[in-house]
Parts: structure tokens; C-alpha cells; sequence
């Protein structure tokens, strides 16, 4: 005669136990982020003196320049999921999340560099520009919206938002070519070094995602995924805040760099170079 072993339910709620466990839960998530922001984070610090001391640039310049190199695109992002889609690969549905959070750190990073010696900017206006962006509000607006409507909530929406994804993407990517094109002669008069760094620094970013994403064990797509994240350089969120705290600086070297040469460069090489890397390091950490 077999005896079966009682389901457990759970905790009850509101029980020591469960108190416990949420307060684990809530552990366990900010070491993760800790995990997650620490490296991303470090990215300013490192372009900033590297453009400061070796691209000769402006304590206004090389921190705007850095701040748009640590933040993250969402475009490169859409791009990166989709090459994904194609290859048949799986990742985390919770990476838009860090597409959420990864979007502002390095920008007020960016600030305090800019702030350290180029006179007083209001704070209050700045955080403003940085958390109310057209890129952090529609990106938040999102996703409390699928999350409040659910799976069953948005299926009549299939036909709009996926079926058609592909063919939108790439007619705004066209007009983002065309933009892109027009910045090259900026960058031309900037000199051989920041063309240099602006392929140079998505490598060195995109290794140091692909590493952190071994170490948080995220499969080969989410790995990929925040890899491009890590690679990718801001050219919406990052100029408005840059506008705010750094009026000086010069926006043609900072959005013709992010947008010019590392936008283009992601999306030939760079997105595949990443998910190769992420392959090679699943499971090695």
C-alpha cells in the first residue's frame, strides 16, 4: 500500500514564512541587478577619460560622448531580438525590462561627470529630462500596459504589433540610414580617433554584456541580447539629457559617433559578432 505524500500549497500569506520568503525574493533581485548595472554602469567612467586624454576632447565633449556610450538603443535593441526571431533562438522575456533599466544609470553618470567641472545645471531639470524621455515613457508605458492587459488582452492586437513588426522596422531603419549618413562629415572633421573609438567601444561593451550575461546564466539569446544592450549607444535618450546638463558640448561628435558609425556598425557586425560570443561562453562561467 502506498502512501502519497501531502501537496504543499505554499505559505500562507501574511505568515512568517512567507515574509521570509518574499524578503529572499527581494534579496536574490537586487544582487542580481547589482550584478547587472555594476559593469554597465563602469562603461562611462572608462570612455571618459579614454576620449578626455587620448581623443584630446573636452571635459564637455568626452562626458557627453560617454554618457550616449552607456546608455543603450532601443532600435539597435528591436534589431538585435529580431535577428534572434530569424536564427529561430529563444531569449528571457523579461529582457525589455533591462532595456527599461539600463536606459538611464549611465546617463546620470554622464551628468555628474559633466557637472564635476562645468559649472551648476539644476538637478530637478535634468532628472526630469532623463527619467520623463519620450524613450523611458513610452518604454514604462508599455510595459504596465501588457502587463495590465495580459496575454488575451493584447491577441487582437497580433496583426499590429507583430505581423508587422519586420516591415516597420525596416522602413525606420531606412530613415535612420539617412540620418546616419548625415553625420559622417561631422565625424570626419572630429578626426581618425573617435571613428576609431566608436567601434572600438561597442567590441569592448558588447564583451563585457556577453560575460555578465554568462555569470547571471542567462541562455545564448538573452545573452546575445544583452550583450547588443551593452554595445548599443543611446541617440535619443542621451542627447535631451546631455542638452540639459552640458549645453557646450558639441552634439555633432556625440550623436554622430552613436548614431554615424556605432548604429550602423551593431547592426552589420555587430549584433551577429555578439551572439557568436554569447554561444562560446554558454556554460563556460
Amino acid at each position: 500500500m502506498t502512501v502519497e505524500a501531502p501537496v504543499w500549497t505554499g505559505h500562507v500569506r501574511g505568515s512568517t514564512d512567507y515574509r521570509r520568503l518574499l524578503g529572499a525574493l527581494f534579496c536574490a533581485g537586487v544582487a542580481t541587478f547589482a550584478q547587472l548595472y555594476s559593469p554597465q554602469a563602469v562603461l562611462p567612467l572608462i570612455a571618459f577619460p579614454v576620449l578626455q586624454r587620448l581623443g584630446k576632447l573636452s571635459r564637455a565633449d568626452a562626458a557627453a560622448v560617454a554618457a550616449h556610450y552607456g546608455s543603450v538603443s532601443v532600435v539597435t535593441f528591436a534589431v538585435g531580438a529580431a535577428y534572434l526571431a530569424n536564427l529561430g533562438v529563444d531569449y528571457e522575456g523579461y529582457m525589455v525590462v533591462f532595456l527599461v533599466l539600463l536606459e538611464f544609470p549611465a546617463l546620470m553618470i554622464g551628468v555628474w561627470l559633466a557637472r564635476r567641472g562645468q559649472g551648476e545645471a539644476k538637478l530637478g531639470k535634468v532628472l526630469h529630462e532623463v527619467f520623463a524621455g519620450k524613450s523611458i515613457v513610452l518604454l514604462v508605458g508599455g510595459l504596465l500596459i501588457g502587463w495590465l492587459a495580459g496575454a488575451d488582452g493584447l491577441k487582437p492586437l497580433d496583426k499590429v504589433f507583430f505581423d508587422l513588426f519586420k516591415g516597420l522596422l525596416a522602413i525606420f531603419l531606412l530613415e535612420m540610414g539617412l540620418v546616419a549618413a548625415s553625420r559622417i562629415g561631422d565625424l570626419r572633421r572630429a578626426g581618425a580617433f573617435l571613428l576609431g573609438f566608436a567601434v572600438v567601444m561597442p567590441l569592448f561593451a558588447g564583451t563585457l554584456g556577453a560575460l555578465t550575461a554568462s555569470l547571471l546564466g542567462l541562455s545564448v539569446g538573452g545573452a546575445a541580447l544583452l550583450a547588443t544592450l551593452y554595445a548599443s549607444a543611446s541617440y535619443i535618450a542621451a542627447p535631451a539629457a546631455m542638452r540639459i546638463a552640458v549645453p557646450e558640448a558639441n552634439p555633432a561628435l556625440s550623436i554622430g559617433a552613436a548614431l554615424g558609425i556605432t548604429f550602423p556598425f551593431n547592426l552589420v557586425i555587430g549584433i551577429p559578432a555578439y551572439y557568436w560570443l554569447a554561444s562560446q561562453l554558454q556554460g563556460v562561467l
